[in-house]
């Protein structure tokens, strides 16, 4: 079955988004690919800025399901999977095809707090936070949301490192540090 042209034309726009950014990446770029045209394009999203917003949302969405269902695929136990977690991401690092963190990458072309650009990708990492904190809490650590700030700053720099410097085993580091910081909030636990 086809693809409806709302939905190709996300397809385009997430892929050159991705692997050219959000700025150099024309709607008329976009429209070619989706194998649209301009007036296509904005019909179903009324500017440039819908459409990085809806991008970012579907981003969000799929990278959400398909994370969580790799964490929990690798481990039963919440500890276990708070280092599961490196092992996702490292695995994520490791493909062909990655370009860094859509929304760390988003974030950066809009630096402003108040672009929705911005609030978006703020976003979608106060969710991974969470999902970490919630884990944390599971756990019995008593200041998870310190834990899972702690974790996610690995996380985060560990993509960074990757996307300056490809190979550079840099999840297999943060993973080493995250066990200390896991072992020493559960001791401060019991």
């Amino acid at each position: 079955m086809a693809k409806k042209p709302r939905d190709r034309i996300l397809q385009a726009a997430s892929e050159l988004f991705y692997n050219q950014g959000i700025k150099s990446t024309g709607v008329e770029a976009i429209a070619t690919q989706a194998g649209s045209n301009k007036m296509t394009l904005y019909k179903h999203f009324p500017s440039k800025d819908d459409l990085v917003i809806a991008f970012l949302r579907k981003r969000d969405e799929d990278f959400r399901i398909w994370f969580v269902e790799q964490v929990d695929s690798r481990a039963g136990q919440p500890k276990d999977k708070l280092l599961a977690i490196f092992d996702v991401i490292g695995e994520w690092l490791e493909i062909p095809e990655f370009r860094g963190c859509a929304f760390i990458n988003a974030a950066a072309e809009f630096p402003v707090e108040s672009n929705p650009v911005h609030q978006v990708s703020a976003e979608f990492y106060d969710n991974f936070r969470s999902y970490i904190s919630d884990l944390a809490e599971q756990c019995g650590i008593v200041s998870p949301e310190s834990l899972a700030l702690q974790l996610s700053l690995l996380v985060e720099g560990a993509i960074v490192s990757e996307q300056m410097k490809r190979h550079s085993g840099a999840a297999d580091q943060a993973k080493w540090a995250a066990r200390v910081l896991i072992e020493s909030h559960l001791s401060n636990a019991n």
